[in-house]
């Protein structure tokens, strides 16, 4: 029987040549090759009017009179990037907006003009650019190099960096002029701290449960009842009295109308409410205005009832005006304004507590658990007087300082950008929300009409993401919740006549962060990175992102070599660390299953596991551990409980704010102090749930959850990246230190019969690689059963499959991705063995190589050969093209081998499975007409260098 040797001989291709400068590129040299040439550079003009900055790959002009973006280009295209102004951020404190700097709208969106630009005026009480510096990236965090990474990885990332200082206006101050603290130019007539309960208070206490009274257990003011029932304090007003105050702790009170505040009663027997409601699993203010009730007035105020909320009102004259704060802020909020019908009269008595819906005794039912709640203070105040001397109080927001960064990378059209908020005030503010980017962009289509499941496509000349990201696999799914496109109704000269274009890019979290800044302290936003595109192409799209993750997080060219032990019995685990140390593999970790508790915290315990840690050392491999987080309940309160309408990503996850949180993050932390482990994969990371519970003193609620279980975690990210821990994580943490996400795959395909899984694992790779290097994605290879298959899926015993654990070793190492190989053992007899330590030897001689960047070829279909090729410029060995067959056939044939990326012309040099040297020339696109055979199942490789 003769093997027929199928041989195709290739001059042309059928398919775009996608190795080759974009049609409308505008530079001399392509920065993909020769990048050194385009430096960051910041350049005010002369007249002190803008600030440029770039790298001659983009540019952004800042005008400094309105202190925002009034250019933004694509040097690559030529191409103008926005359309109109836009402010350079918005801070939402205290329930205020303002913008950072900004202009009034132009009548037309669709371009900026010399003139227009000219005629600009600031936005009204916007905040005002005042100050700017120029400097060095510095390391956004700390990165300890302890194994192999890329070879000229820069940390921190070359370039310039740019600080915009904004500060506040006096008309941006005038028009949030702070109202007064109740006693500032008022008289006092009456003051209750409930030390004690005055005889003058006139209690009405519900009738339905005995327990229920204002003075509950000896402490005044304090209420105990059921929750829809009527507790409250009276007194009459004193003459003259203008202004009432309370302060009210809400305790375990969740009712609605029936939710504990305060009430004027009037002459005609009438009660105008203000109170603490209990809407949706969190709190907001409801009012009754003396004939109907609104459940929920002024929704950006945020009642924190994690300590007292308080309440007052103002009257003048007919008007009640109700104002209310934070216990964590001096600032008061205005509420609602009313004026009550003239058939009301005047106020003539105060209550305060729980009063029915009108503000009277009646109740709504005697169900429920009896709730616990206090009134903490009431005082009473007369008219205001502004003595004449006093000098005007100084605006707490004067003295914050609002600082706008960029950073711009030298050769890559890409730059990051955070704001930072540091309170030089005496009192705290509190940022509700922050807009950190709004650019209205040039639209990528005009599509005139609109139709359903036809989408207008978003403008794809901007990439950007956050370091806030997580909930996914890749870029486009972990950002979602702080990257978004979104249509503009008021650009009305676009085609598309609902106004539906997508072309305004908004970066922002979801929620909140709602978070409090203390005096002295700062306060720093996620960072957002932002790249400029030059290409429709898909390659070449790809090779500027990855490119750019290697700059912004190099820690992700880390690849080591990882045996996933599935036990923790110490002979097992020596015997792995032996055999790793032996065939050049570089980590072991205790893998999920093993046996290994990376919660237990007692001493003889983590003693124990530091001295095999040491011995592992001693071997220069790393050992560590595993751990699962999210998709597993810790019960009694401690899970997270997501807003109405919301789901938890893996139907159920801890808080990370929870005491049983509080002491698993404490757990981890001690670990790796104590073992001194230097590997981790945390498995079910957080996934981005928002939590309805109060906990604090970390978390206020629903706001604030996510951003501060993001710091939580990413802080102790940060900590393991400072301490050269490796660690992969099933999500998109890359920029907050995280080496390694899966590179996407179906966990059940391991069950697979073994040949499928062989072509499976390339195509997964061939897919994974377009927006990732290869270094930023694990594979799997189970040498033994997972998640089922039996004997057809596994490669144990070892020595029995060997040809298939070869391949398997070379479907991922030739492609420069590192697998999971998840057993008890590396090998089992010395034939396995030498494989190992041969593919592993050929793998570390041409690393650089095999973890550069990935050019696709052809995708791998069990019908022919498969190919990818390795590129890098900056290398002696500028390509290897990694070659499978999958087929029972010897395989010859001939592939144009796109090179250009590769920075070979002319004539280039190469050897086939590293024999003897060969010259070749190229054609005019840098293609390599190259003849390849690869055996049956089999591997070739051709390493190119230059001539």
């Amino acid at each position: 029987m003769h093997t027929r040797h199928t041989i195709l001989l290739l001059t042309s291709l059928s398919l775009p040549l996608f190795a080759q400068l974009p049609a409308n590129y505008q530079l001399a040299d392509d920065w993909l090759l020769s990048p050194t040439s385009y430096k960051a550079s910041v350049t005010p003009t002369q007249d002190g009017n803008a600030i440029t900055f770039g790298n001659g790959l983009f540019s952004r002009t800042i005008s400094t009179s309105i202190g925002s973006t009034i250019n933004y280009t694509n040097s690559m295209t030529g191409e103008s990037i926005i359309r109109t102004v836009e402010p350079e951020g918005t801070l939402t404190i205290d329930g205020e907006t303002y913008f950072l700097g900004g202009a009034k709208p132009l009548k037309n969106k669709a371009f900026l003009t010399k003139p227009w630009l000219q005629e600009l005026s600031p936005l009204p009480n916007s905040l005002k650019l005042t100050n700017y510096e120029i400097g060095e990236p510095t390391e956004r965090l700390k990165w300890k190099r302890v194994r192999h990474h890329e070879p000229d990885a820069k940390w921190p990332p070359a370039g310039k960096t740019l600080r915009l200082d904004y500060q506040f206006t006096p008309e941006a101050l005038s028009a949030s002029d702070p109202l007064l603290a109740s006693d500032s130019g008022r008289k006092q007539h009456f003051s209750d701290d409930f030390t004690s309960l005055k005889k003058d208070w006139k209690i009405h206490a519900t009738q339905s449960t005995e327990r229920a009274n204002f003075e509950n257990e000896g402490k005044a003011g304090e209420i105990y009842t059921f929750p829809h029932t009527a507790v409250f304090a009276e007194r009459p007003l004193p003459p003259d009295t203008a202004l009432v105050e309370a302060s009210i702790n809400v305790g375990t009170d969740t009712s609605a109308s029936w939710g504990p505040g305060i009430g004027l009663v009037f002459d005609n027997g009438k009660t105008i409410k203000l109170n603490i409601r209990h809407n949706d699993k969190h709190h907001v203010l409801g009012l009754f205005d003396g004939s109907s009730e609104h459940t929920h007035v002024n929704q950006t105020f945020k009642p924190d009832t994690t300590a007292p909320v308080h309440l007052r009102a103002r009257i003048d004259g007919s008007k009640i005006t109700f104002d209310a704060r934070n216990s964590n802020s001096s600032r008061w909020h205005s509420i609602t304004s009313l004026t009550p019908p003239k058939t009301f009269g005047a106020p003539k008595a105060f209550r305060v507590g729980k009063m029915a819906r009108d503000g009277g005794p009646t109740d709504h039912d005697a169900s429920g658990e009896h709730v616990r709640l206090k009134v903490e203070n009431v005082a009473f105040y007369g008219p205001y007087k502004k003595p004449k001397s006093q000098a005007s109080p100084i605006h707490p927001l004067a003295q914050l300082k609002v600082s706008v960064h960029y950073e711009i990378y030298d050769g890559i059209p890409a730059f990051s950008k955070w704001i930072t908020l540091t309170n030089n005030a005496k009192t705290p503010i509190n940022l509700d929300r922050f807009n950190l980017e709004t650019l209205s962009v040039v639209e990528y289509e005009n599509q005139v009409e609109l139709r359903d499941g036809v989408p207008v496509l978003a403008p794809r000349v901007l990439h950007a993401e956050t370091d806030m990201a997580f909930g996914g696999f890749s870029h486009r799914n972990a950002n979602r919740h702080t990257v978004k496109w979104l249509t503009d109704k008021s650009y009305s000269t676009q085609v598309n006549y609902p106004k539906q274009t997508p072309c305004v890019l908004k970066v922002e979290p979801t929620f909140g962060p709602d978070q409090t800044i203390a005096p002295t302290t700062t306060f720093e936003t996620f960072r957002m990175f932002q790249l400029v595109y030059d290409s429709e192409e898909r390659e070449r799209r790809g090779l500027a992102l990855r490119k750019m993750y290697r700059t912004i997080a190099p820690w992700v060219t880390e690849n080591p070599l990882m045996l996933h032990c599935k036990s923790s019995n110490e002979k097992v685990v020596k015997r792995a660390i032996d055999q790793a140390a032996e065939t050049g593999f570089e980590m072991v970790i205790l893998s999920f299953g093993s046996g290994f508790n990376s919660e237990n915290d007692d001493p003889n315990y983590l003693a124990h596991w530091k001295k095999i840690n040491d011995y592992a050392l001693s071997k220069n491999i790393h050992l560590g551990s595993y751990s699962l987080y999210s998709s597993r309940s810790a019960g009694k309160g401690n899970d997270i409980i997501p807003p109405k309408g919301m789901r938890n990503a893996h139907g159920r996850c801890p808080a990370i704010t929870s005491p049983w949180g509080q002491k698993y993050i404490a757990k981890l932390y001690n670990l790796f102090k104590t073992t001194g482990f230097m590997v981790f994969e945390n498995d079910g990371t957080y996934p981005g749930d928002v939590d309805t519970t109060p906990r604090p003193p970390l978390q206020k609620g629903v706001n604030d959850s996510r951003w501060v279980h993001w710091r939580i975690w990413t802080d102790f990210y940060k900590f393991l990246r400072s301490r050269g821990v490796y660690f992969n994580l099933p999500d998109y943490y890359y920029l907050s230190g995280a080496n390694k996400c899966g590179m996407g795959y179906r966990e059940v395909n391991w069950s697979l019969p073994r040949e499928q899984q062989r072509i499976i694992t390339r195509q997964n790779i061939y897919d994974g690689t377009w927006k990732k290097p290869p270094s930023m994605g694990w594979m799997f290879v189970p040498l033994t059963q997972y998640h089922g298959g039996g004997a057809a899926a596994t490669i144990e015993p070892l020595n029995q499959h060997l040809d298939h654990y070869e391949i398997m070793m070379k479907s991922n190492l030739g492609l420069g991705v590192q697998a999971c190989y998840r057993g008890p053992r590396l090998y089992d007899t010395e034939a396995t063995k030498t494989m190992v330590t041969n593919t592993v030897a050929w793998f570390k001689k041409h690393r650089d190589i095999l973890e550069s960047d990935l050019i696709h070829g052809r995708r791998a279909d069990g019908i022919d050969l498969d190919w990818m090729l390795h590129v890098n410029p900056a290398l002696e060995e500028r390509a290897l093209l990694s070659v499978y067959n999958p087929t029972d056939k010897a395989i010859t044939k001939t592939i144009q081998v796109p090179l250009y990326y590769s920075g070979l012309q002319g004539t280039a040099t190469y050897s086939t499975n590293g024999g003897a040297s060969k010259t070749l020339s190229l054609d005019s696109s840098q293609r390599a007409s190259l003849e390849v055979s690869v055996p049956a199942n089999g591997y070739s490789y051709i390493i190119w260098k230059k001539n």
